[in-house]
């Protein structure tokens, strides 16, 4: 069996006997002891002089192979090009959309050297997999390092609509790219349809029905891969951890109210904003609400040294503040704000109890908030989950309640139905998108997508 090399931007090896945490990390190391083979990429660390070599680390039949970065490759490949470029343009946020030659060419040149220390470790029969937006470029300077073998890419975030693209200068070099692997997965249809479109109206490509793409002297199988989460484990998870202190103590905190929740990294496209207000809306247009439900946002920081980032944390704590200052009262805190970190052990406590997950962003890949969310209610007693249709999930999960995130009444009303529905109703829903996710968890995901690369 050819072995499987898994690409993606972080690196973070996991000690035999550990437990992985996230869905990617769980996937990939699933499908790697399997095959046996290497996970390749940045290992976190900015250094001053990056090494010749990648650091090897065996465990069993893998192999992690981590490459440092310099200063100026960190700030142009990954604050520069990765995520104050693509991000924001993949996330239809044209206005934070930042384009400069500097860091597109430290984009290029950071992939160029991934490929050219990851090309020495491979072998002709191997199976490359790319991960996400960091890395576009990979597969294009493997073979230009030599490498023949079969090459996938998997896209975590948005494709964007051809128009949208179009604003990105190198928007015909980036296509381009992705046309250099022989499968290119994405998360939703959506996606998928974007892409087909961008090839037909802008190159002399062509695509077919069944997703085969000819464009740029290649051909290539293009098509949604929606990616699941480990949906029994989960479960598990959320059922044992409903007895645990952090759960119990949260329980006993709310004092019989509602808990709403939302989990989301601190990030611009997750509406955030847009669902401090509606929640806000909901306690102005329904006071019944108030003193009976509670709303507890969790979004950890994340890539603090980008300016947009400090931007929207002084937003949602200047709103958290103002809600919290209208109505609260002397036994009741309408938001509870946690700018931190939370184990998934205590998230999936939280997820059994809670009576709503409001998943609401601007634009998302998939999200996997909201089946980890549905994969930890109780069968008994299911909670509501409101989610947004720009999200990849809202193709799979349409027995939620879907919502256009920039509707802030929509989204109230949605609270307010979610608050008052009834139990037979609850469990009809939720147990068509349990079925759903087990129907398409994380191994299928992973199966489907290692089947296409292997029939190249």
């Amino acid at each position: 069996m050819s072995r499987l090399v898994v690409v993606s931007n972080r690196v973070a090896p996991v000690d035999e006997g550990k437990t992985a945490s996230g869905g990617l990390a769980v996937a990939v190391l699933a499908a790697l002891k399997e095959t046996g083979g290497i996970w390749f990429g940045w290992s976190g660390e900015v250094v001053e002089a990056a090494a010749d070599h990648p650091k090897l680390f065996n465990v069993g039949r893998l192999t992690y192979a981590t490459l440092d970065l310099t200063a100026q490759d960190h700030d142009e490949y990954y604050n520069g090009f990765a995520n104050r470029t693509l991000w924001p343009l993949f996330h239809y946020r044209l206005d934070l959309h930042s384009f400069t030659r500097r860091d597109y060419a430290g984009y290029l040149r950071v992939n160029s050297l991934f490929a050219s220390k990851l090309a020495p470790l491979l072998e002709p029969d191997d199976l490359v997999w790319v991960q996400d937006y960091h890395l576009v470029p990979m597969g294009e300077a493997l073979k230009r390092a030599g490498f023949t073998g079969r090459l996938g890419f998997f896209l975590h975030t948005p494709f964007p609509a051809c128009e949208v693209l179009r604003a990105l200068p190198s928007h015909a070099d980036l296509v381009r790219s992705l046309c250099a692997y022989d499968v290119v997965g994405f998360q939703s249809h959506r996606d998928a349809n974007s892409f087909y479109s961008y090839i037909n109206s802008e190159t002399t490509g062509t695509v077919t029905a069944d997703g085969t793409v000819s464009a740029f002297g290649r051909t290539l199988r293009a098509a949604a891969f929606p990616i699941g989460v480990d949906t029994e484990n989960v479960a598990r998870m959320a059922e044992g951890a409903q007895r645990s202190p952090q759960t119990v103590r949260m329980q006993e905190s709310l004092d019989d109210k509602h808990l709403i929740i939302g989990v989301d990294r601190l990030d611009y496209s997750k509406g955030l904003v847009h669902r401090f207000a509606a929640f806000e809306r909901l306690l102005e247009a329904y006071p019944e609400n108030r003193g009976r439900a509670t709303f507890m946002q969790v979004a950890p920081p994340t890539r603090t040294d980008v300016p947009e980032y400090a931007e929207i944390r002084r937003e949602l704590e200047e709103a958290a503040g103002r809600i919290n200052g209208r109505f609260a009262d002397i036994d009741w805190v309408p938001i509870r704000y946690l700018n931190r970190n939370v184990s998934r052990r205590a998230l999936a406590g939280f997820f059994r109890i809670a009576r709503i997950a409001v998943v609401t962003p601007l634009r998302d890949g998939m999200n996997l908030v909201a089946k980890e969310y549905i994969a930890s209610q109780s069968a008994k007693n299911p909670g509501v989950l409101i989610l947004s249709e720009f999200a990849g999930a809202a193709e799979q999960l349409t027995e939620a309640l879907l919502v256009n995130p920039y509707d802030i009444d929509e989204m109230a009303e949605a609270m307010q139905s979610a608050m008052n529905m009834d139990v037979s109703e609850r469990q009809n829903r939720w147990q068509a998108m349990f079925t759903t996710l087990q129907e398409t968890d994380v191994s299928i995901w992973r199966s489907n997508f290692i089947d296409a690369l292997r029939a190249v």
